[in-house]
Formats: structure tokens, sequence, C-alpha cells
């Protein structure tokens, strides 16, 4: 927190961000120097440096208690007094300014408390026990929340060691966040002396972590000020260029957000809805970004409407009557209400058209609403207060504000990433990635993950180090492979295999998207055996089949090897699934007995095509050699045979139940999966004639089966026999397919 000099060449101020206060006269931190020079004021008053403290606090709590505020400046006055910053004003000038800044964002006595005296634990004799002592356990909590480690005992590794800290300390209270935010925020202000590569390395990372940190926490007047402070340090040429923009379209006559926002004031009046309609300037990078989406700039693009109301209500009754009077942009709506975000901004976003086509957007929320958005954690108060009977646990993710999804992720995250480089690059991608999802379990709670994530990453943030065993999903009722990228609002239920030595895929790293997931697969690969030791431990544990081998018919063997360019092997029965393995089908003479209506002297032969049992119904064609071959009545060759004009019987079934069928498993990879699979078959009696078995693709096996019943009957059973098999996920009758195709 070491403070930095005032920057004379500082961006100037800032489009304002939300609606205006009543003036305050401006601060002047040289004067509140000299006044902490001339020593702390008399016990029975406040001190005059602390006066726009205790205005900007009484404005949100005009019944608060002054006196923690007046001891704090005291011990704080008292610890830095003889201490400067660069540029030559007393250091107590820092502190007040970072508690000016929460005070104005509405934060409660014990955060203004800790913010007087959050540097001198780390820069004066002061210890925590002194803090403790004079101001109680959570001053002292957050008040070594935000001090730093020492670079003699850390070395390089101090400024991540220092985040890693702050961030467990934040995830028990979130207070911390919400002074290191103000505390960074004044020293950006103030960061013109610093040389230029000092700047840049302290705007970069208050770039990859601050901003992403604020915007996560919900408080975006810290977050807008922040991004134009980084945005005038590394892109100074674009900054400027965009100062031009927005000192070019003050100076036109006439501003057509303005026009509008007299319009809707009209609109609501005429509609007896009470409201308050503002102009709210877009900050310096916001209009950067539009200028880069839009090109050329018009008037409306320089700002948004924002229309305050007392309740929820009236916001639908706002958007109503924006929607009914004036010309809305369907598409740009949005109902952040009903569906809060991750950092608990709640509006509703809509945009009207004039009649020039400009496009207006509005933003429509209560005043609470606003204040959450601009404040967001910091707006929640104390969060040791017992709750209000309104938060449940029910409502899953958002149940406690104060330690949002994200957050309890970063922290588990982060205890598995034990060096300092680890986790400090982990955790500049983790805060890159800006947008979070909501998606739902069958259970009904709900999983917080961000946008990009994969059902890897869901099984991973639902069941953690078990999430190994995970073997597929379901997402909105439909099978899905765990590389399937997941959608706000998708329902997610994740196939859990019943092996506790399932290892997670190599493939999994390529689509898991959170540090957790990535981290818990890494050290699960690490630990693995090597290639030989997994190989016997699949054999030695597989369960024995009645079949001690799913052999191949050697024609039928060479011709599908051919095809394919794998040669055919056998499998052993109960051997774990390899990757790659092709062992062709074949189909022999069939079993059950079929009589050709008509002609009881015809020699009839099961189609090998379409395997037909009893009790399909059937039909069938003469070939040559008089040989009547049967098939089902939907297989795609009754057509084509149809259409060549073969001579069709009737033929029905015989006494004899046994048969020959061919069955396709579908299925999600794990290992010893083809030794459960011939087991289940052997279990129901049933001999294996030949098996293919296609290389994995995506996490999913295809096992083709040809199989001898000594009944016809027992089929059913055998279905539910294999599909009951964890990782299998259907089963069904089929063909095999033609050669080429």
């Amino acid at each position: 927190m070491s403070a930095d000099a005032t920057n004379p060449a500082a961006p100037g101020p800032v489009a304002p961000v939300g609606p205006r206060r009543r003036a305050r006269p401006r601060i002047d931190l040289r004067r509140l120097g000299r006044a902490a020079l001339l020593g702390p004021a008399a016990r029975d008053r406040l001190p005059d440096a602390i006066g726009h403290v205790a205005e900007a606090h009484r404005a949100h709590f005009p019944e608060a208690d002054l006196e923690p505020l007046r001891r704090a400046y005291v011990l704080a006055e008292s610890s830095h007094r003889g201490q400067m910053r660069k540029s030559g004003e007393p250091y107590i000038t820092h502190p007040l300014a970072v508690t000016l800044i929460l005070a104005e964002l509405g934060a409660e006595t014990t955060t203004l408390t800790a913010s007087l005296l959050h540097d001198t634990v780390e820069d004066t004799d002061v210890t925590l026990d002194q803090v403790r002592e004079q101001f109680g356990e959570e001053v002292r909590y957050l008040v070594d929340g935000v001090t730093k480690l020492e670079k003699v005992d850390y070395g390089a590794a101090a400024e991540p060691e220092t985040f890693r800290k702050m961030l467990v300390a934040t995830g028990s209270d979130v207070r911390v966040m919400s002074i290191k935010l103000a505390d960074r925020l004044h020293n950006m202000r103030t960061l013109g002396v610093m040389r230029p590569e000092k700047q840049a390395r302290i705007a970069k990372v208050t770039r990859d972590v601050l901003i992403p940190l604020a915007e996560r926490l919900g408080v975006q007047a810290l977050k807008t000020e922040l991004e134009d402070l980084v945005f005038a340090i590394l892109h100074p040429e674009e900054y400027a260029h965009t100062r031009e923009l927005i000192a070019e379209n003050a100076g036109r006559p006439g501003d057509p957000l303005t026009e509008v926002a007299e319009q809707v004031r009209g609109v609501l009046r005429e509609a007896d809805v009470p409201a308050e309609v503002l102009v709210r300037p877009r900050h310096f990078v916001s209009v950067h970004r539009v200028s880069r989406k839009r090109g050329r700039l018009r008037g409306c693009d320089f700002g948004r409407l924002l229309v305050l109301v007392h309740e929820d209500a009236d916001c639908y009754a706002v958007l109503g009557e924006l929607h009914t009077c004036m010309t809305p942009v369907v598409s740009e709506f949005k109902d952040f209400i009903a569906v809060p975000k991750f950092n608990l901004y709640q509006s509703l976003h809509t945009a009207v058209a004039r009649e020039d086509g400009q496009v207006v957007e509005v933003l429509i929320r209560t005043h609470q609403m606003h204040k959450v958005a601009e404040a967001g954690v910091v707006a929640l108060g104390n969060p040791y207060a017992p709750p209000a009977e309104e938060h449940s646990a029910s409502d899953g993710e958002r149940a406690d504000p104060t330690r949002p999804g994200w957050l309890s992720r970063l922290l588990e995250w982060q205890r598995a990433a034990p060096d300092p480089d680890t986790f400090w690059s982990t955790l500049r991608e983790d805060l890159a990635q800006d947008r979070e999802i909501t998606v739902f379990r069958p259970d009904g709670g709900t999983l917080g993950l961000p946008e990009g994530a994969t059902c890897v990453d869901a099984a991973y943030a639902q069941y953690g180090e078990d999430a190994h065993a995970c073997i597929g999903a379901r997402v909105n009722g439909r099978l899905a492979t765990l590389s399937t990228v997941l959608k706000d609002g998708d329902t997610v239920q994740l196939l859990m295999g019943q092996d506790p030595a399932s290892e997670p895929s190599e493939e999994w790293l390529d689509h898991a998207h959170t540090p957790a997931a990535r981290i818990a697969i890494q050290r699960r690969l690490a630990t693995r055996q090597p290639a030989a030791d997994r190989a016997q431990d699949a054999g030695g544990d597989a369960a024995p089949a009645a079949d001690s081998t799913v052999r191949a018919d050697s024609t039928a063997a060479e011709r599908a090897g051919a095809d394919s360019g794998t040669p055919p092997v056998p499998v052993p029965a109960g051997a774990a699934l390899p990757a790659g393995l092709d062992v062709p089908a074949s189909f022999g003479p069939d079993m059950a007995s079929v009589v050709v209506v008509g002609r009881h002297d015809a020699a009839a032969r099961l189609a090998g095509c379409c395997t037909p049992v009893p009790p399909d119904e059937i039909t069938g064609f003469a070939v040559r050699g008089g040989l009547v071959t049967v098939h089902r009545v939907e297989c795609a060759a009754v057509a084509r045979m149809r259409n060549a004009g073969r001579a069709e019987f009737g033929v029905r079934w015989g006494e004899t139940a046994a048969c020959r069928v061919t069955l396709l498993a579908e299925s999600f990879g794990r290992p010893h999966l083809l030794a459960d699979l011939t087991e289940a078959i052997a279990l129901e009696g049933v001999e294996i004639v030949s098996a293919t078995v296609a290389p994995p693709a995506q996490q999913r096996v295809r096992h083709t089966y040809t199989l001898q019943l000594p009944d016809a009957a027992g089929l059913p059973a055998l279905m539910r026999a294999m599909r009951n098999v964890p990782g299998v996920y259907d089963v069904s009758r089929t063909q095999p397919q033609p050669p080429g195709v």
C-alpha cells in the first residue's frame, strides 16, 4: 500500500458514471496534510481532517457512531507522522483519501475504521495486537488482510503471495477486498511521479487482477474509474483520441440524449409512474469500445438514460410505457432483475430508436438496485451481521452474496496451486474470464461457472476430485459429451461411474476451462502408474466371462480390417477396453426356424443386414439357388429388393426359438468397460459370436456384438442387462455397415 505521488499530468476528470449528488467542496489533500501535521484535535471533538469522511458517512448512516473513526484517525496520524508521500504530502492523506472513497460508496463504520488504519501495521510500529485491543477483532482482521507480505521474506513471490493472502482473507470477509480496491484507486490517481516502467507494471496488474475483481464484486464505480486510469497509462494515444471525441461531442449544440430524456419524463408523467430520469455519460473506456464497434459516433452513443424508480414493479411499468409510446429495439432487451448477474447486478436494459435513426440505450432500476450496481458488495454492509429473513439457503449461488460462487471456486483451486508462479498465472487467466453462467442440477441446485465452461468443468465444480469417475453427462435431458460447452440456464446431469480407481482422460485437459478442473486433472495424471503396470492391473481385475475369447470370423475380419486399415484383434473376455480396438463382426447361419408360406420345402436364411429374431415382423425374398432370405420389414434392403422386382414371399416364425442377433451398445469410455459388458452378456446365458469395438471418439465408444441366444424371448432381458452396465447409455438392434459406408 505504499503511497505514490500526485500526478500533475494524470488523466483529466472522467465523465460522471451516475446521478450527481449535492456538490461538495473539492477535497484539498494539501490542506488535509497540513491539518494532519498539526496533530489530533481535542478528544471531545472530531478532527477537521476527517470532516469530509464524516459527512459522506453520515449521508448513508445518519445515526452512525463516529467515535471509532476519531480514534482510528488519531492512531493513524500519530503513527504516520513524519512519513511523506513522494509528492511531498504527509502520508496520512493517503488513508484519508482511501477512506473517503469507501465512505462515498456507503461502507459501514468498521470498514472505514480499518481503512484509516490499513497501512499502519505495514509501514509503522503499530502491531495487529494493538489494533485488536483498541478496535476489536473485525478491524484487526481487515487490517491484516490488506497488509503486504515483506519482500525480505518472500522475494519475487511477495506480490503473488500477498494477493493470495488477501483473497483468502476476502473469502471470510469481503470487506478486505473493498479496502484494497479503494487503496489501488487512490494510488492509480496519484501515480504520475513514478517511472514510466513502474507505472506500466502497476497498471497491468490493476488491469489483470484488480479490475476483474471489482467487476466480480459489483463495485462498478471503482471499476470504471480504474479502467480509465489504466487506459490512460497503457494506451495514451487512444486515450487522447477518446478525450477528443468526448470534447467534440460536448461542444456540439443540442444534446439528443437530453431531448430523449425529456420525452421519457413526459411519457412517464402522463402514465403516472413516478420516476427520476437521468442522462448517464459513458466513461472513457466505454466510449472507446463503442467507437471500435460502431465506427463514427453520434450524439446518443456517448451516454445512456438511467431511469430510477421505487419498486420492482415500477421497473416493468416503465418498460411497458417506453415500449408502447416509443419505438423499441427489441433485440436490446435484457432482464437482469428476474435473472441477476453473478455480481449482484440488477436492472432492465432496453433501447428506443429516434426518428433520425439514433438508438438510445435505457437502464431501468430501483434506487436500491442502483446503489448495489454502483457499490456492489460495499453496499451490503457487515457480512458478520445476521442475514435478513428473505435470504434463504434455497437461493443457491446468491444465498451468501459476500461469498459468491466464483470466489469459492477461486479459493478451492488456489489451495492446489502451491507455487507462486502457478498461482499468479492461473489467477490472471481465471479473472480474464469476465462473464459467468449459471447451470442447474437435476436436484434443483445450481452451479456458477465461467462462460465457456464444459461438462468437465461442471463435474469438478460439483464433485471435486471425485469427478475423476465421471463417464458422461446429459444436458437439458439429452446425452452430451464431456467436451460440450454449457450455456446459461442449461440443466446438467453428470453421469458417474462406480469404479473408485477411475482416472481422467488426458483429453479432458483440452476441454477443461476452469483452473479447478485443470489442476485436479493434472495432479491425477501426474500420479498415474506406468502404462505396463496399468495394463497388468486391468487384466487382473477383470471378471471372467463364460466364453474365453470373443471370436472373429476370418473372412469377415480380413475384409473389415482392409476397410478400416486396422488388423482384426481377438479380444480376451474380461480385458480392459484398449483404445483403437477394431474386432470385425461376422454373421454365421441362422438358428431360429422360419417357415416360407406356401413353400414348405424352401430353404430360408436370416439376413445378416438386419438379423431378425422372433417376434419381429418379417418378409422374404428369393435369391440365387432358390434360397429365401428373411428380413425385418423395416430393413432398408426390403425397399431396394422390391424396387428391383425380386420375388417376395410371406414368411413366419417356426417352433425353434434360438436365434442370432446383432446389438449396438453405445457407452462412455472407461477402464474395464468391455470386461463388464461381456460379463453381463455371459450372465444372461448368451454366447458372443463376434464383436466390433470402434476407436473411442469424444469419450464415446460403440460396441457391435453378434450374439447367439438360446431363446429369442430373452432378448429384452439381455438388452436391459447391457444397459445397466455403468457407462452404457444405449443398447439397440442394428446391422453391420456395408464396406465403404
